[in-house]
């Protein structure tokens, strides 16, 4: 079971139930990968509600890695998630809200 409170979320990944979480060190790897500054910085560019594919493949990559899965971001582009598209980016989302607080765009 996710631990809300840690900010873990749930999901069915390339056909295995995994948890993801956006630890402090999954952030800075976001950070550095996005280019941004801060947090802040890195919220906000979320916040804009557009992301590009290879965005969700870094955010779902990192919250896989913040759980402890050593998968690299190849290996998530290869994984199937129900729904095609809109699956990756319900994950994303839920993600993000979960880190960042709010609601699930």
């Amino acid at each position: 079971m996710p631990n809300k409170h840690r900010g873990e979320i749930e999901a069915e990944i390339g056909g295995a139930r995994r948890t993801l979480v956006l630890t402090l060190g999954a952030l800075a790897e976001l950070e550095a990968a996005f280019g941004a500054d801060d947090m802040v910085a890195l919220a906000e560019r979320f916040g804009s509600g557009r992301m590009k594919s290879r965005d969700l493949i870094r955010i779902i990559g990192a919250g896989l890695r913040g759980a402890g899965e050593a998968v690299s971001d190849d290996d998530v582009a290869m994984m199937d998630v129900e729904g095609g598209a809109p699956g990756y980016v319900r994950i994303a989302a839920e993600l993000l809200a979960a880190t960042f607080g709010g609601e699930e765009r």
